[in-house]
């Protein structure tokens, strides 16, 4: 591939990454599925069959050797598409569990994008949610060119045949497997319509303990990024600037070229990169750099000093985000009103596999190999980079240890860094970029910092009668192609959950403030919630001491009429035993909170020591998530979301100082340990709704929960995380 430096081809490549964004982020699933079956040559498909198989669509292909391989558009990295999604075509299959076989799709907007967004890549917990009815009709495709096939060879009808655990059988006696099929199949025409099963029917979907698609985590045979390794490839490091807004000003590579195993230095827009032959000369080159470093235009604010400006900002009326009723009147007839701010600190995503890429540049294109949460995004991002078009990026999409939002950086962050080092070393040889602990601490993108301002009235019988909330914060999509997401100037991801209480309160306002930092920021897992629910569900607490009433009874008294959150709540409240007599030392917190489609319900029991130090003991969740494709899935997401909730709720925060990230490694930026995980306990309410998403909506409930039954204990209410270890 030639590159060029002709002004007109990057501004082409800049403008129709904005137009293209701008155009699909509204569109439905109907529009994957349009395209998706079954009209896969349609939608530009032309698939690598082998000879004997049948590629079904561009979900489902089968092998002679009787292997079933399902083309997964999601990523995998620990929320388990690659079982999810398999389960859902393997049931319209009527396929045997054990001929299963996940297999990443590749980077094809057309034939995988999400069909919540129209363009490939995954997050916001939809994973499920959008590919349901895709997948079910992609297995049953499948299943229709099998049958379609026995029927033409035994000369038999259709409906005389039927089909279990991969077997394809006539009453007869003669029956063959799916691999068997496979190459008579092939000539079958795709079928324009199927049939569905009754849910009634299903015999995968809802089976609990099914064996997991991703297994090779265990064994070690899984291949992340880390593991890659190509001829000829190197590794490179950045040295990245040490504050916000810094930029390079001069650099000696003097002392980093002399050291062992560094094959070249270069500079790219965010920083130095040195390239050598391992990780650790890499990283040894970096430390010998010297670097003149230009803060003309750094950032100088702390911490403490934005919170200021936040609470200042605060005073005054934000852009009505939601507003219902007349709350000037409503606080006029209020017989009590209460008010409280809340403080959200930076976070940092932490995900355990740290942000690596590898890119090679040849004549032919550019390949990638990452854990990709954002084909689409990713070659957009290396196409601009590159002065080249997307269809020219290969993306290989790998298992990915975490993400939390990390990896679907909106500006493709260290793979566009990738690119960049690959282009300026000059040589077609791969090259891996490799982030330590350390540089996604210090220079990768946070969860924003938070300022809440809320005021309720209540009338005399304890009623909330207005509700007022402001919010104080960056805005995630400003500045990106995902500015799209900004209506009337304000940014959905700043309210989500904020707008959409689970409480009737005919007098409501939300108000959001959008300031300006040099810090960049990112969503993280639960997005909006993950400060939307605690401030809500904790102020509602306060209010029900108000009002001078139980916070489980002010809450039922205030519940919509959504019937699914009351049967989460009531399904967390049985199990938990609340209201049953506790120690002294033991209290329970309760919490509720609807995000990504799915209701969430928490009761949170701690125990304190006689230093007055307490631990979170035990969490009963109720999760209302509509069909429950694989219950074990689901329990160990919540579980997992709940762990990585309880971080900011007790410990885990970025602080900075002077324009920099104070914390660096898991010394200084606390998580929490096996040693703090409570015991857990997950009940899944069983539904006929279609799946919603839970990878997410378990962790902006664990943090109110918590809260609660501290004031439970100490009658403080808690207005600022982290929360600490002493009650």
């Amino acid at each position: 591939m030639r590159y060029t430096k002709e002004p007109k081809i990057a501004d082409a490549v800049s403008i129709s990454r904005r137009v293209f964004f701008k155009k699909t982020v509204t569109l439905g699933a109907g529009f994957t599925l349009a395209m998706m079956l079954p009209g896969c040559v349609a939608a530009g498909f032309t698939p690598d069959v082998a000879e004997g198989e049948l590629m079904a669509n561009a979900f489902v292909r089968i092998s002679p050797d009787n292997t079933v391989t399902i083309i997964i558009k999601h990523i995998e990295f620990g929320q388990g598409t690659f079982t999810g999604l398999a389960t859902i075509a393997a049931e319209e299959m009527d396929a045997d569990w054990g001929q299963i076989v996940s297999e990443a799709a590749p980077a094809n907007r057309k034939l995988y994008a999400n069909g919540s967004w129209g363009t490939q890549g995954t997050g916001g917990s939809t994973a499920i949610a959008n590919s349901y009815m895709q997948m079910r009709e992609a297995g049953a495709s499948a299943r229709y060119m099998l049958v379609a096939a026995a029927a033409q060879q035994w000369g038999v009808p259709v409906s005389e045949i039927t089909v279990s655990k991969g077997i394809v059988s006539h009453k007869s006696g003669v029956s063959a497997n799916f691999g068997e099929l496979a190459e008579a199949a092939s000539n079958q025409a795709v079928p324009k319509e199927v049939n569905l099963k009754d849910p009634k029917d299903f015999t995968l979907i809802g089976l609990d303990h099914l064996p997991r698609k991703d297994l090779g985590k265990t064994d070690g045979t899984a291949i992340f990024t880390q593991d890659i390794k190509l001829p000829g490839m190197l590794t490179a490091v950045v040295a990245h600037p040490p504050r916000f807004g810094t930029k390079v000003k001069s650099f000696s590579d003097k002392k980093a070229k002399a050291v062992k195993g560094v094959v070249n230095v270069v500079e790219i827009p965010t920083g130095v990169a040195v390239i050598a032959d391992t990780f650790w000369n890499a990283k040894k080159g970096r430390d010998a750099l010297i670097i003149e470093w230009d803060y003309s235009e750094a950032m100088t604010e702390s911490s403490a000093q934005l919170m200021q400006r936040y609470r200042k900002v605060g005073e005054g009326d934000g852009l009505i985000a939601h507003t219902s009723g007349n709350l000037d009147e409503a606080f006029k007839r209020a017989v009590k009103i209460v008010e409280a701010d809340y403080e959200f600190p930076y976070l940092a995503h932490a995900t355990m596999e740290p942000m690596n890429c590898v890119v090679q540049i040849t004549d032919d294109g550019v390949e990638v190999w990452n854990g990709s949460q954002s084909p689409t995004g990713d070659q957009l991002g290396i196409a601009a980079a590159l002065w080249t078009l997307p269809g020219n990026v290969k993306v290989n999409t790998l298992f990915a240890g975490g993400s939390f939002g990390r990896r679907a950086n909106k500006n493709s962050d260290y793979v566009v860094e990738t690119a960049h080092i690959a282009k300026e070393n000059g040589q077609p040889v791969p090259i891996k970029l490799v982030w330590t602990r350390e540089d996604d601490t210090n220079a990768g993108y946070f969860r924003p910092m938070y300022f809440h301002k809320l005021r309720a009235g209540l009338d005399s019988n304890g009623k909330i009668i207005a509700w007022q909330h402001k919010i104080i914060g960056q805005s995630i999509m400003s500045g990106s192609v995902y500015a799209a997401f900004i209506t009337d100037g304000i940014d959905s991801s700043s309210v989500e959950g904020a707008t959409s209480l689970p409480y009737n309160i005919p007098n409501f306002e939300v108000q959001l403030k959008t300031v300006e930092s040099q810090v960049p920021v990112l969503w993280w897992r639960s997005v909006g919630s993950t400060h939307t629910a605690y401030s809500t569900e904790v102020f509602m607490d306060e209010l029900a001491a108000a009002a001078g009433q139980d916070p489980l009874a002010f809450r039922r008294a205030h519940l919509s009429d959504d019937p699914r959150y009351k049967a989460v709540l009531d399904l967390a409240i049985e199990k938990s035993g609340w209201g049953s007599a506790l120690p002294a030392n033991r209290s329970r917190g309760v919490a509720i909170h609807k995000s990504f489609g799915s209701y969430v319900a928490q009761v949170a029991e701690l125990v304190v020591d006689d230093k007055g130090q307490y631990k979170v003991d035990r969490v009963v969740c109720a999760v209302d998530c509509g069909v429950a494709i694989n219950p074990d899935i689901i329990r160990a997401q919540m579980e997992g979301g709940i762990g990585y909730g309880l971080s900011p709720a007790l410990m885990s925060e970025i602080t900075i100082n002077n324009g920099a990230v104070a914390e660096s490694n898991f010394d200084t930026h606390n998580v929490v340990r096996m040693r703090d995980m409570p015991e857990v306990q997950v009940h899944i309410v069983a539904s006929t709704e279609p799946p919603t998403g839970v990878g997410e909506p378990a962790t902006p409930v664990i943090a109110p929960a918590v809260s609660n039954a501290l004031f439970s204990q100490s009658g403080k209410a808690r207005h600022k995380l982290p929360l600490g270890t002493k009650v």
